[in-house]
């Protein structure tokens, strides 16, 4: 390709709407172009790094029995209604109308659709196992949209399904996929970590994500230097730090005038955070929650939801809402309330004569104590893990790392074969409920990933395998007939020999042209010029390397097919 006829321009100034790398590098090298909030098409140079993430992503997904369908975009609501993912995705599921005003929704993804069409061809369990995956445009109507492709309305996902006799079929698969995931990202040169995960609206018993490593990605993940675990923040477990034992003391006030957070109440009665009881409110399908957790921890939003049975609308309490029903926030607790729903940490049962409050204005309850003095209606582990915290498995302290989420993957069970009647006799005629998984990556999110994690202050830097083309070829001075002929007889022996070639042909200063040249950052960069010419050599530079060597012109084709190949 000739950068004289390539469609896109580059940028010289710095978009000020782009918060992150990645989205400031793309469109100043001219690979996205912006329609509205987190709606982007793609230009040449993006769509080209695209297509080579979807041939791996195809090549390995079919080494692991996949077959590739395509299914529509457009469904019927009735599909989301039926498996109750309507109301748990909310409103981040578009729905629209028809003409005879039937709903429709755009699919986020496609477990109800690809359910049904199996249960129409699925008639023994000679038929099983089955992997159909597709590459798809996607919609969900994200309320942030942000970075670029990291966070988008509209997107290119590749999601895959299978469907399995029993749950050790469902292992099997389950296992095959997440090779496959782990081939796909070494061959598009990134590093991954693989983490347990909650499943969200998806639904299912396990998942885990597959995170790209950056600092500027949206998910935070736990690890243990010392043990093999590594989990999103959202489900990451740790070990709570235990009270020593006391016994139960009396129940007694104490006047805390103005005291209203536990950073306040610590200081005015002298005692640790761990032993006070922190109340925190939220709303949920229209009731109020009081949730109750220890002061040292912070409630994690995910596992609460989860422990209320799948919560999509939970939101934080407004203060309204709590005066509403005669709580005195600053100082509540759940010791004789009344007509609120509790639901409390499993931290509540570490440690004994807590002090909470005491449900109204400047004052608490010292030694206050689960099943005494309160009861909780649910008590689950709601706590959010933090740096620092004890892993559950060996006890060291867990890291941090911040990250991109780029595949997911499900252990559906039968969460939609029950719920969408598929089932499939056995050898005696019984009828049994097909296991199902689901496997997503988002290929327009995993570019923007690759960018995040690979990009230095010149510009972008894509591993080999995903760069839109292989060499960038810049001719200095293009306007001389030697330079012209020499960059146009490389330029058709690179072709020739399979080296994908970006020709900078263009009437430009040298230093724009270097400068494009790592910017858009093609893993070679050949400069053809005068001075070069003269001394039959070609500069040969790896966009990795800071130092450039001078390659006999004749050796140039084998010399870049060699770099290439290592």
């Amino acid at each position: 390709m000739r950068m004289s006829r390539m469609f896109g321009k580059t940028l010289r100034q710095e978009p000020a709407e782009a918060e992150l790398a990645s989205h400031r590098l793309m469109l100043r090298a001219g690979m996205i172009y912006q329609v509205s909030s987190g709606v982007y098409s793609y230009m040449p140079l993006a769509l080209r790094a695209l297509r080579k993430i979807e041939r791996i992503i195809r090549e390995e997904i079919d080494a692991a029995g996949g077959q590739e369908v395509q299914m529509s975009a457009l469904q019927p609501q009735e599909l989301w209604d039926e498996s109750g993912r309507s109301a748990a995705m909310g409103s981040e599921l578009f729905k629209l109308r028809d003409r005879r005003e039937r709903p429709l929704v755009l699919a986020p993804t496609h477990e109800e659709l690809l359910t049904y069409m199996v249960k129409a061809n699925v008639n023994s369990y000679r038929d099983l196992p089955l992997i159909i995956y597709q590459i798809q445009t996607k919609f969900r109507d994200e309320p942030r949209p942000r970075g670029g492709l990291i966070r988008v309305r509209e997107f290119d996902m590749k999601d895959a399904y299978s469907f399995d006799v029993d749950a050790a079929g469902l292992d099997a698969s389950y296992e095959a996929m997440a090779q496959a995931y782990r081939n796909i990202f070494s061959r598009c040169g990134l590093q991954t970590i693989e983490v347990e995960a909650d499943s969200g609206a998806i639904g299912g018993k396990d998942s885990s994500e597959f995170i790209l490593v950056a600092d500027a990605g949206e998910d935070t993940i736990m690890l243990c230097p010392s043990a093999d675990y590594a989990a999103n923040a959202e489900k990451a477990v740790f070990v709570k730090p235990q009270q020593d034992a006391e016994p139960l003391l009396p129940l007694e006030e104490a006047h805390t005038p103005g005291v209203k957070t536990i950073d306040e109440l610590c200081e005015y009665l002298d005692v640790p955070a761990s032993k006070t009881l922190k109340a925190v409110f939220y709303v949920a399908s229209g009731e109020l929650l009081f949730v109750v957790i220890r002061g040292d921890l912070e409630v994690n939003e995910v596992k609460l939801s989860n422990a209320l049975g799948g919560a999509p609308d939970l939101r934080l309490a407004t203060p309204e809402e709590v005066r509403a029903r005669g709580i005195a926030a600053g100082s509540a607790s759940p010791v004789h309330l009344d007509g609120v729903k509790v639901i409390a940490d499993d931290s509540v049962d570490m440690g004994s004569n807590f002090v909470a409050g005491a449900n109204k204005d400047d004052y608490h309850l010292r030694n206050a104590n689960h099943h005494r003095d309160f009861e909780a209606d649910i008590v689950a582990d709601i706590a959010l893990a933090q740096e620092g915290y004890a892993c559950q498995s060996c006890g060291a302290a867990l890291t941090v790392r911040r990250g991109i989420e780029v595949g997911h993957i499900f252990k559906l069970g039968t969460r939609y074969s029950d719920v969408l009647d598929a089932h499939y006799p056995d050898e005696n005629g019984a009828a049994h409920p097909i296991q199902m998984g689901c496997y997503g990556i988002g290929v327009g999110r995993l570019l923007g990933a690759a960018i995040e994690q690979n990009h230095d202050e010149r510009g972008i830097a894509l591993p080999a395998g995903i760069a839109p083309y292989d060499v960038s070829l810049v001719a200095l001075n293009m306007q001389n007939d030697s330079v012209a002929s020499a960059a146009e007889a490389l330029y058709g022996e690179l072709l020739d020999a399979g080296v994908d070639v970006l020709l900078d042909d263009r009437n430009e200063s040298a230093g724009v042209k270097f400068n494009d040249a790592d910017l858009i950052g093609l893993p070679i960069r050949l400069v053809v010029s005068l001075r070069n010419i003269r001394e039959d050599v070609v500069e040969v530079k790896r966009r990795s390397s800071p130092d450039a060597e001078s390659v006999a012109a004749s050796e140039v084709v084998a010399r870049v097919k060699a770099m290439l190949a290592g």
